[in-house]
């Protein structure tokens, strides 16, 4: 049964890419003749052409971060596993895939610009200043969300086998994640000052990021702190990580944590098709299993968020990977296909909590583990498959810092990204601009973590889950009224814009009326029900001036030249 829901997962991700994928490329006229912005200005720093097969490493890697294994598992957990695959699938082929591939596509045609710029452009400056404002809050939650769904996993010790063997699981992900990040920073004084071949380099350090998590097994009671103090330890590591140089942590450790995620990624394939698993988990639960998020929809969706849809990725595609893309019909395998990649990183996510029995999901008070726990469980053993299983300890190391390494990789990006909104929005550069701008994108992290009780991070997570998911929406509704103008099909980003925006209204709704009733003054749930309706205020300005916009436009532009897509 599973290995068959696989490869008719597997098949489906083929149609997308072959059937739809061409498809929506067609209405874009891709055009190899027309010279991309890495082209044009090739400065040697940010705008520099690649190959697609390269580009495409660097932008999953950026893309396949810890949002699509903890949603789907966290989802599965409470809805059952056969919602969450029907979404999954039909999500990343109609809606994610289709976003990435017209954020990439619509930056590559405006010149490498970011989305809020597009954003500005298209439909004003209070709407780009509006989108600016939305991106950054929604960044504030997904450091708020991973940094919070980290140190549970950081502190998921078992006391009774801590007791018989002197293994502390959470112990020794903790140590392994530091000696990963100390390792990134080592390699990337190595690469600054002593510019070995990058073939050397890798020789040496990757085999040593591997070795770091067999380190963690043997060292794993060195570091044993409480849930709020692994919490604001992490959220220290982002205000260093925003505003050290990149060269120093954020490319190596990028680098490095590449090698981890291909490696799970090979891991999952071998225990999804060779390990004759058999299903454990129900396929549904019920429409309702109660609480402020317990209602199927909207829930389900924004749960799962970057499984199937992620507004976080328009934000890599017109930062980063625009300013790359060689030819535009490259844009489809990187814009689209890693998207479908993730799809079924996400898959892989969900098969974790499909076969293991409720011992491996819940502790002994019937609460569920922190998503990264239970998808180190899941990967070790896989992973024990290939090395034995009197190795589990450390292949579940391996697998939670796994996890860890994708949620250090969402936490850099988000943090500097962050203090770049602010900068902007301040109009102050330098080291003080850095400083302002990262000390006001951490400010609400460190309140909601100081005051959070552990279990928290699912409030925190979907609200992350429907931020992120609006953003989609927004974005898509930036590329539809670029298409409207230009005459072109709108159908295929109108109707997924539509969806997700009713979606995500209707669950950030739930939370500002759920958080607002169970408050007692200014608390978490105050700032989070606050939160929420700003993102609602910012959502419905954006789409009221894009109605108006267009609608003037469609009123003047009678008779007059249709702009073209270039």
């Amino acid at each position: 049964m599973l290995t068959l829901l696989a490869i008719v997962f597997l098949a489906w991700l083929v149609f997308g890419y072959f059937g739809y994928g061409r498809w929506i490329a067609k209405q874009f006229r891709l055009d190899d003749e027309r010279t991309t912005p890495a082209n044009i200005v090739n400065d040697g720093q940010d705008f520099v052409p690649i190959s697609p097969f390269y580009l495409f490493g660097q932008h999953f890697s950026a893309i396949a971060a810890a949002g699509p294994i903890a949603g789907p598992i966290i989802a599965c957990i409470a809805f059952g596993w056969l919602p969450c695959l029907v979404w999954i699938a039909i999500g990343v082929v109609l809606i994610g895939a289709v976003h990435d591939f017209s954020a990439l596509t619509s930056s590559v045609r405006h010149g490498a610009r970011s989305i809020a710029e597009i954003t500005r452009e298209r439909l004003g400056g209070g709407a780009g200043r509006a989108m600016m404002a939305f991106i950054w809050l929604a960044l504030v939650y997904v450091i708020v969300a991973f940094t919070d769904i980290t140190a549970g996993t950081f502190v998921s010790g078992d006391e009774a086998l801590l007791g018989e063997t002197g293994f502390d699981p959470g112990g020794a992900v903790a140590f392994a994640s530091i000696a990963y990040l100390l390792l990134s920073i080592i390699l990337g004084l190595v690469e600054r000052y002593l510019k070995p071949p990058l073939w050397l380099a890798t020789m040496i350090f990757v085999p040593a990021t591997f070795g770091v998590a067999y380190l963690g097994t043997k060292f794993s009671t060195v570091f044993a702190f409480g849930h709020r103090s692994w919490g604001l330890i992490i959220l220290t590591y982002c205000i260093a990580a925003s505003i050290v140089p990149v060269w120093l942590l954020l490319q190596p450790r990028g680098y490095l944590g590449g090698f981890v995620l291909y490696s799970a990624i090979f891991v999952g394939i071998i225990g999804i098709f060779f390990g004759g698993y058999t299903i454990q988990q129900p396929a549904f639960k019920s429409w309702d299993v109660g609480g402020m998020t317990g209602m199927l929809f909207p829930f389900l969706f924004v749960t799962i968020a970057c499984g199937a849809c992620s507004g976080f990725h328009g934000l890599v595609c017109s930062g980063t990977t625009s300013k790359q893309l060689d030819k535009e019909s490259h844009a489809r395998p990187i814009g689209y296909g890693a998207m479908l990649a993730e799809g079924f990183v996400a898959f892989m996510a969900l098969v974790v909590v499909m076969i293991a029995g409720n011992d491996m999901l819940f502790g002994p008070d019937g609460k569920a583990f922190a998503a990264g726990k239970i998808y180190g469980n899941g990967i070790g053993e896989f992973l024990s498959l290939i090395i034995g299983r009197e190795n589990l300890p450390f292949a579940i190391t391996f697998g939670a810092m796994a996890f860890s390494t994708f949620v250090f990789d969402t936490l850099d990006v988000g943090m500097r990204l962050g203090r770049y909104l602010v900068q902007e929005l301040i109009g102050v550069g330098g080291w003080v601009g850095a400083l302002v701008g990262t000390l006001a994108t951490v400010a609400i992290p460190f309140f909601l973590i100081f005051y959070a009780k552990p279990g928290s991070w699912i409030e925190f997570w979907t609200l992350f889950g429907a931020s992120n998911q609006l953003l989609a929406a927004l974005t898509l509704l930036s590329i539809t009224a670029w298409l409207y103008k230009a005459r072109k099909r709108i159908a295929f980003t109108l109707l997924p814009m539509l969806f997700v925006l009713a979606i995500t209204l209707w669950a950030l709704a739930s939370l500002v009326v759920g958080n607002f009733q169970a408050s007692t003054g200014l608390d978490i749930k105050m700032v989070n029900g606050i939160a929420s309706l700003i993102l609602i205020v910012l959502a419905i300005f954006l789409v009221v001036t894009a109605f108006f916009k267009l609608r003037g436009e469609y009123k003047a532009r009678t008779g007059a030249e249709v702009e073209s897509l270039a």
